[in-house]
């Protein structure tokens, strides 16, 4: 069975088209990193390829070496940045797997010992605190 026609109106592609604002931390030719607007942890943030893809079950291999790539370079940014114990990298395939927005994307979480992650949708940080994360990342890079 095959996934779903990846739909051009989703809010990742808004974000691309520069239709919705976000606070971008990364971009080059093939990706855009921004912060996550419902982090479940400080410095929260998302990486995507540029390049329309539903998922990873569609994605065009060679645009996921170029995407993983730069998961790898933010993930150990962020990790500096927050002085994190560990970074959770997570990305799902479809509503039965945790997939709400329908263009590949990977969460990078920086992760401390005992610290519990706030649910996804727990509510949206205020822009002011998502620009000082992306600063802190960015300096990281």
């Amino acid at each position: 069975m095959t996934s779903p026609a990846y739909e051009a109106d989703n809010i990742f592609a808004k974000i691309l088209k520069g239709d919705i604002p976000a606070v971008k931390l990364y971009e080059d030719d093939d990706t855009l990193a921004f912060m996550d607007v419902m982090p479940q942890a400080p410095g929260h943030l998302l990486v995507i390829p540029k390049a329309a893809s539903r998922n990873l079950l569609d994605a065009d291999p060679a645009v996921l070496g170029g995407l993983i790539a730069v998961v790898q370079r933010l993930a150990v940014a962020a990790k500096a940045a927050f002085d994190a114990d560990g970074v959770q990298v997570v990305q799902f395939n479809e509503p039965a797997a945790g997939q709400t927005v329908f263009h590949l994307h990977f969460h990078v979480i920086p992760r401390h010992e005992g610290a519990i992650l706030k649910p996804h949708a727990g509510g949206m940080e205020s822009i002011d605190v998502l620009k000082a994360n992306a600063e802190k990342i960015k300096a990281e890079l």
